[in-house]
C-alpha cells in the first residue's frame, strides 16, 4: 500500500475514533438522570440585596461589603432551612461565619459565590480561580479547598478570589460537552476582572481555570487584563491555539500524568443543533502554550498540598518561573 494511502487511511480511522468517543459521551450524557442534576438548584433563596460592586478596597469599604454579603448569605439560609434543604442550611451558615469574606452572593439556581482568601486590600497578586463542572453551593467545599490551599502557598501580599460566578455543569452531562455555559458566564467574568482592576490597579491579577473552567475563561479571555491565563486539567478552550484566544497574557498549561481528561477527543463536532467539543489540546505543541509541570495526580489534585501543580501555579501568579517545565512531544 502506497504511503499516502496509509496516511489516508489513518487518518479515516482516527476521526472515526473521535467521533465515536464523543458520541458514547454524548449518550452517557443523556442518559444520566436528570433528577440528581437538577437538587442543587431546585433550593429556594431570595434574591440579594447586595448587587452592585464595590467602589474602593480599602479595609474599611471591603469589611462593610463582606458584612452586607454576610447578610444576605443568613437570609438564604433561613430559607433553605424553612423549606427544609438542611445541608445546604449548614453550608450557608459555615459561609456565613464572620472571618469569611465574601464580595457577592447570590443563592438561587444552583448558587454563585465570590469569595475572597487574604487581604484583598494590601493584595499584590490576585488570583481568580475559575472552577469546573458540578461547582455549586452544596459541593462549594472542594472550591474552598484549593484557594486555601492557593493561598496558603502564595504567601503574604496575596490573595486568592474563588469565583463561582457561573452555572457550571455537571461533569457527565451533555452541557459538559458543549461551550453553551462558558458561553453564559464569560461576560460575567470579564466584567468581574474589569471591576477588580479598578479596584485594584495596581495588583499582578491572573486567572486559574480548572477543567471546564478552561473553557470560561478561554471564551472570555480576549481583550482581559490579566497577567497569566493559567490552563490546569483542560479539555480545550475553543481555540485552536493562544493566538486565537486574542489575549496579551501568558497562557500556561499543565496536566497531571493521572488526569483522565487526557483522554477527552480534542475535536470539535459539529452536529445539526449542537457543537460538542472544545478543539484544540492546550498542552499540545501546537496550541503554544507554555507547558508546566503538574505531577502525577488526578483530574482533582492540582491544589494537593505540595504537589508540583500547586508549586508551580504559585509561582506563575507571582510573576516567577515555574520550578520545572517540560516539552510535549
Amino acid at each position: 500500500m502506497a504511503c499516502g494511502t496509509v496516511e489516508r487511511v489513518i487518518h479515516v480511522n482516527l476521526s472515526r475514533l473521535r467521533r465515536t468517543l464523543l458520541a458514547a459521551s454524548i449518550a452517557a450524557a443523556v442518559a444520566v438522570p436528570m433528577t440528581g442534576a437538577a437538587r442543587p438548584a431546585a433550593v429556594p433563596a431570595p434574591i440579594s440585596a447586595t448587587a452592585a460592586p464595590p467602589r474602593m478596597a480599602t479595609p474599611a469599604a471591603l469589611a462593610a461589603r463582606y458584612t452586607a454579603v454576610r447578610g444576605d448569605i443568613l437570609a438564604a439560609e433561613r430559607m433553605a432551612t424553612g423549606h427544609g434543604h438542611r445541608w445546604r442550611a449548614a453550608v450557608l451558615r459555615a459561609m456565613a461565619a464572620p472571618a469569611r469574606r465574601l464580595l457577592s452572593f447570590d443563592g438561587r439556581d444552583g448558587g454563585r459565590a465570590v469569595e475572597v482568601f487574604g487581604d484583598l486590600a494590601a493584595a499584590e497578586r490576585i488570583a481568580v480561580l475559575v472552577p469546573g463542572g458540578d461547582t455549586h453551593l452544596d459541593k462549594y467545599g472542594l472550591l474552598r479547598g484549593g484557594a486555601l490551599r492557593l493561598h496558603q502557598a502564595l504567601g503574604d501580599r496575596a490573595a486568592v478570589i474563588a469565583w463561582l460566578g457561573y452555572r457550571t455543569p455537571n461533569t457527565v452531562s451533555l452541557a459538559a460537552l458543549t461551550a453553551d455555559r462558558a458561553d453564559e458566564a464569560a461576560p460575567a467574568l470579564r466584567a468581574f476582572v474589569r471591576e477588580l482592576t479598578v479596584l485594584k490597579p495596581a495588583a499582578r491579577i491572573s486567572l486559574v481555570c480548572h477543567s471546564y473552567g478552561s473553557v470560561v475563561c478561554g471564551r472570555a479571555a480576549p481583550g482581559l487584563d490579566v497577567a497569566d491565563i493559567v490552563l490546569i486539567g483542560s479539555p480545550g478552550i475553543t481555540a485552536d491555539d493562544v493566538g486565537g484566544l486574542r489575549t496579551p497574557a501568558t497562557v500556561w498549561a499543565g496536566r497531571g500524568s493521572r488526569d483522565w481528561v487526557a483522554h477527552v477527543p480534542h475535536t470539535r463536532l459539529r452536529l445539526p443543533f449542537v457543537t460538542v467539543g472544545f478543539g484544540t489540546d492546550p498542552i499540545s505543541v501546537s496550541f503554544g502554550a507554555r507547558i508546566f509541570a503538574a505531577g502525577d495526580g488526578g483530574h482533582s489534585d492540582y491544589f494537593k498540598a505540595g504537589s508540583p501543580s500547586l508549586v508551580n501555579i504559585a509561582r506563575i501568579v507571582s510573576g516567577q518561573p515555574p520550578a520545572e517545565t517540560r516539552r510535549v512531544l
